[in-house]
């Protein structure tokens, strides 16, 4: 399935965290906490402006990025999960 977000969305792939600590203790599913870093499988076209121009993106496809911890809404495509959040909710990009 394709999925192409409207306006100033952009589709995220999170990205999986340790599994354990430095000094070697596992981290229970429970305990884990949800990531904040992903990589960018599809983005919209951009927001629409006061003017009814298009405001460009600033986040393009095959980009990693960090995110708000409790921003976007989760969806499962195909099995697989993914976040769906507004550029506005994306922090920095990971270079």
């Amino acid at each position: 399935m394709q999925v192409q977000p409207l306006f100033d969305q952009v589709l995220i792939k999170p990205l999986a965290q340790e599994q354990t600590t430095s000094s070697g203790i596992v981290i229970p599913d429970t305990a884990k906490e949800k990531p904040q870093q992903g990589k960018v499988i599809a983005v919209g076209p951009g927001a629409l402006g006061k003017d009814g121009q298009r405001l460009p993106m600033e986040i393009t496809i095959g980009q990693t990025v960090y995110y708000k911890k409790w921003g976007g809404n989760e969806i499962k495509i195909d099995g697989e999960e993914y976040l769906l959040v507004k550029q506005e909710d994306i922090l920095a990009i990971i270079n």
